[in-house]
């Protein structure tokens, strides 16, 4: 039983099981403080009315060991959720060593490398484990949403012969004779689909980039949100990409309201449609050159004067990747969704004319040899679709204004970082 199951009238013997949060001994009374996933319940212990044994294994217990609980439920107003119990017995299920090497009450704080270093530990504190409670909240809802718009979940491999981008920014690997690489993005996979007549497919799932940034919103590994949408251009998936964000914001601030309250968060749920501007006016705004793109200072400046989620449009077709359709002379049906504090997604029309994908591949200087399995799927049927991939980690640190975007993830995966 968790402590959310119970309330102040529940009647009879109940059984906790949890950390040992605190313990406050005041002479003729211990408060012990028992933490599980969803709060903590406060375990009372007169010495008066409790067991010489029970109290020797309070004493006995360190900070962080697990105890299991039997007592019975008293209301009382002052304790956290307005009951604790009278323990008719405890039982150590497994003792914490001391010292400890992070402090889960939160009293004594830590720095971002201490905590990542010891994250087991470090999400055991409420306000973390706060975060992941959204984020599993984010995840259903997301879910639910594509389900409702009768999207198909897929699964594509992770494992590939080619890099989706055509760029660099790759991970090799050892693939027994020959060199393969980590996925950057479902991207190829989810247009093939479109050609094998799914026409709504979504995927939740890990990406894989090896840029060398060392800042606060940026992951080797990040898990990203992509749809590909079948006799579909760029404004239908724009209008998908911002009724999701809007469906998820109502969906965290109506049902994770503790999570909420723990974080001391309120969250605004955005108004759509969103803001769009073109590329043309966002580069009038930011002071840049045509062909540009923005940098971390021009995203602010931005966000300043936008004030809120907005969408950059019709982007340089030539700093777009090669699967974009053009629009008229050097312009591309593309968008990226923005939020003040940093880029959340990326989408566009798709090309699904054969001769025009290759050209555009050869035009960056790519093989069409190489991409041989994928552009082989737009010579027999390939409908005009559409599609996008949102950072779920960005969406979540902006979201819950998380300082870094390591927070929003359980085991970050950086340019550092490799355990745990």
């Amino acid at each position: 039983m968790h402590s959310i199951d119970i309330d102040p009238k529940t009647k009879g013997e109940v059984e906790v099981t949890g950390w040992i949060h605190e313990i406050r001994d005041l002479g003729g009374i211990t408060f012990l403080l028992l933490r599980d996933r969803e709060g903590i319940t406060q375990i009372t212990l007169p010495k008066r009315k409790i067991s010489k044994e029970i109290l020797e294994k309070v004493k006995k217990a360190s900070r962080e060991s697990v105890l299991r609980v039997k007592g019975d439920v008293q209301e009382d107003g002052r304790a956290p959720n307005g009951f604790e119990i009278l323990p008719s017995s405890i039982e150590i299920l497994a003792m914490a060593k001391s010292p400890l090497p992070l402090d889960p009450t939160e009293k004594v704080s830590a720095e971002m490398e201490t905590r990542l270093d010891q994250r087991f530990l470090d999400m055991r504190r409420p306000r973390v484990k706060a975060i992941f409670m959204i984020r599993s909240y984010a995840l259903r809802a997301i879910r639910e949403f594509f389900y409702e718009k009768d999207f198909i979940e897929v699964n594509t491999p992770k494992i590939v012969a080619t890099a989706t981008e055509g760029g660099t920014a790759l991970f090799p690997i050892s693939y027994f004779e020959r060199e393969a690489f980590l996925n950057q993005s479902p991207q190829l996979y989810k247009q093939m689909l479109m050609s094998s007549g799914f026409e709504r497919v979504f995927e939740i799932g890990p990406i894989f980039r090896a840029e060398e940034h060392s800042t606060r919103r940026h992951l080797n590994e990040a898990t990203s949100i992509d749809i590909e949408m079948s006799y579909a251009d760029d404004k239908e998936v724009m209008r998908l990409l911002e009724e999701l964000i809007y469906h998820t914001y109502k969906y965290i601030a109506k049902n994770a309201s503790r999570s909420l309250r723990v974080l001391e968060r309120e969250i605004k749920i955005p108004d759509i449609p969103f803001k769009r501007i073109s590329y043309n006016e966002a580069i009038e705004i930011s002071d840049l050159e045509w062909g540009d793109d923005f940098g971390a200072l021009e995203e602010r400046k931005l966000g300043e004067s936008m004030g809120e989620h907005y969408f950059i449009r019709k982007w340089p077709l030539e700093i777009k990747p090669y699967y974009t359709m053009p629009c008229g002379k050097n312009e591309s049906k593309s968008f990226d969704l923005m939020h003040p504090r940093a880029e959340l997604a990326s989408g566009s029309q798709r090309v699904h004319d054969h001769k025009l994908l290759e050209k555009q591949i050869e035009e960056r200087g790519f093989s069409p040899e190489s991409f041989f399995f994928y552009l082989n799927t737009f010579k027999y049927g390939m409908p005009p679709h559409a599609g996008w991939g949102l950072g779920l980690e960005r969406l979540l640190m902006t979201m819950l204004d998380l300082d870094n975007i390591r927070e929003a993830v359980m085991f970050p995966r950086d340019r550092r970082r490799l355990v745990p």
